[in-house]
């Protein structure tokens, strides 16, 4: 019946257009009505086939689970908002640390050549999950392509698609930073700090981010290489798994670790993103709820180990 209905959608205009219209209810009644605690057991039981444990959640990615529904400050906001989040960086380690911000607008129509500079830059919004685009030769980009993209992005509130309360009410904007390259000219590898209860605890790195190569390795605070894979889709359908080789450790290794932990004091569990690039130190991004909680740490012994470590807030299990 999957392979008819499929053909159907694919192959033929009348059935294109009914199967369209019962997908667009379902994913408005996902979107728009089921709660959000329906929709995170939802998504979990279709990453991990079983029921995630809200009682007492004890792997990591339950325990993400249970923070992305029970643990909400205006604080989340703000940090998750990639141009309100500058000010609470500023603020709390020094603006030496922000990327340059070279423009921010809430009209795509000011995305234009004649604003933009005239080397190396990255195009983002500031308020869903995703890459920007990269521009490293303004002269050669469609902006009218550019602006409609970001014209539909603007309107989406990306809440409604991962149900994280952190989104909802983030005021959509466009920013302009300085794109971070490294002395190959190839984009800095992002280093991401997994911080369970104020300490930095596992450090993800992720290479070439932008290519059909797109590993990611994780290692402890001493840089020693760990023997598990938490990896996420790329475009192609493959998973961002564990290089063959392993990375430099970082000249800034102490230094984002250490900032790392001044950021996430306030947090049971949150994730710093970093750049480091040729010596200097970039912030990149603060995340709470690493993959909403539904991408499988493997081997699946890890998910538990992982999740021993995280001490969760008000939680009657206190594990």
């Amino acid at each position: 019946m999957k392979k008819l209905f499929k053909y159907l959608y694919k192959r033929t205009k009348v059935g294109h257009i009914v199967i369209q219209q019962f997908i667009n209810l379902h994913n408005f009644y996902l979107n728009r009505v089921m709660s959000e605690k329906a929709f995170a057991k939802r998504g979990f039981r279709k990453s991990f086939n079983r029921e995630v444990d809200l009682e007492n959640p004890k792997t990591l990615n339950e325990k993400i689970v249970w923070l992305k529904l029970n643990d909400r400050t205006p604080v989340h906001t703000i940090c998750s908002d990639k141009y309100a989040v500058r000010d609470y960086i500023e603020k709390r380690i020094g603006e030496e640390y922000l990327v340059p911000l070279y423009f921010q607008s809430k009209d795509p129509n000011d995305i234009a050549p004649e604003n933009m500079p005239n080397h190396p830059f990255i195009i983002k919004t500031n308020h869903d999950s995703g890459g920007g685009i990269m521009v490293r030769d303004k002269s050669s980009i469609d902006w009218k392509q550019v602006q409609k993209g970001l014209r539909k992005r603007l309107k989406k509130n990306y809440y409604y698609s991962s149900k994280e309360w952190q989104y909802k009410n983030i005021e959509p904007r466009i920013i302009v930073e300085k794109l971070l390259l490294d002395q190959n000219g190839d984009p800095a590898k992002d280093y991401k700090m997994h911080c369970f209860n104020g300490e930095v605890i596992m450090l993800q790195v992720d290479i070439g981010r932008f290519s059909g190569n797109h590993c990611r390795n994780f290692y402890n605070k001493e840089w020693q290489r760990q023997p598990y894979r938490w990896p996420s889709p790329k475009e192609n359908g493959k998973l961002t798994n564990p290089s063959d080789y392993d990375v430099e450790k970082p000249q800034n290794l102490q230094k984002m670790i250490s900032l790392s932990e001044s950021l996430a004091k306030d947090f049971s569990y949150v994730r710093i993103d970093w750049y480091d690039v040729n010596g200097k130190l970039y912030f990149g991004e603060i995340t709470f709820h690493t993959d909403g909680g539904n991408r499988p740490i493997l081997p699946a012994e890890w998910d538990r180990k992982l999740g021993d470590m995280l001490i969760l807030p008000n939680h009657p299990s206190k594990n």
